[in-house]
């Protein structure tokens, strides 16, 4: 995805918000699960939490395990704190003393303290273990759905890449092979999709498939959504440059150009981190 995307899931009637990062870094609002226990101040409910020495513990243990940045030396300064009837800790705090990732304090209409699930899930079982299974029941559904969204997704552009590939195979016949045989024909065909996997992939087909005897299909079956959408645009581009005449050479520079320029932009799209939630 090209940015943060925002998800709503509902436990005993509260809509808890999400904001997900393609499908794999989700950050699920503490402020709304904090309402269950106290929907007129949540942030009392969360800075009592974030008081206990065990979720110190814990917040720390998260952070040493995830994050290559935290302040270890700033952590232990709370950790000695914790406990103590005058000691108090807000996400903010938090966030600002260790460099904390684990927990987002984002402002604004539909702002409040954000955590990762790992977390967002622990401070669901201190505020109520049957709340918790609600909240991951439905965490549960909204994931299920996302899953069968990726896979079909996923399909589609396997079947863009076959369809292209069609296309490109069809250049390859009537610009490139009208003086060899079938035999010859066949093995030009094999040539032209390697020099695809060589451009995009970085090996031919039969080095992966030696490298790789125990799975099924060919490396453009185990290819990612960008892999794949590349893989399709370069077939294209590749039949265009067949039908002016450019030899193989010049079109395996200019493929590998395009394969590098376009997975670096659909990387940057994906990569829309958690600057951006905090910015928002």
């Amino acid at each position: 995805m090209s940015k943060i995307k925002k998800e709503t899931i509902e436990a005993k009637g509260f809509e808890i918000q999400i904001y997900t990062e393609d499908f794999k870094n989700d950050y699920i609002s503490l402020t709304d699960i904090a309402r269950y226990k106290n929907e007129k101040e949540p942030s009392d409910v969360i800075k009592n939490w974030m008081r206990r020495k065990d979720t110190i513990e814990f917040l720390g243990l998260w952070e040493s395990l995830n994050n290559c940045n935290f302040n270890s030396v700033e952590f232990d300064l709370i950790k000695s704190e914790a406990g103590y009837n005058s000691f108090t800790l807000s996400p903010k705090r938090w966030v600002e003393s260790t460099n904390a990732i684990g927990i987002i304090s984002k402002g604004g209409r539909y702002g409040g303290a954000f955590a990762h699930t790992d977390i967002a899930f622990e401070f669901a079982s201190w505020i109520s273990a049957e709340f918790k299974m609600y909240v991951i029941q439905d965490y549960k559904r909204l994931k299920s759905d996302e899953n069968s969204k990726l896979s079909l997704g996923w399909n589609l552009n396997r079947e863009i890449s076959k369809i292209n590939y069609k296309i490109h195979t069809s250049a390859v016949k009537e610009y490139l092979l009208k003086d060899l045989t079938s035999e010859q024909l066949s093995y030009k065909y094999s040539d032209e999709a390697d020099m695809l996997n060589v451009a995009l992939f970085n090996k031919r087909a039969k080095q992966w498939r030696d490298e790789n005897p125990n799975l099924k299909g060919n490396m453009r079956d185990y290819a990612s959504l960008n892999e794949l959408l590349v893989l399709a645009n370069m077939e294209s581009y590749n039949a265009v440059m067949i039908g002016k005449g450019a030899s193989q050479k010049e079109r395996m520079i200019e493929l590998r150009i395009l394969a590098r320029n376009q997975m670096i932009s659909l990387k940057k799209l994906n990569n829309v981190g958690l600057k951006s939630l905090e910015d928002k």
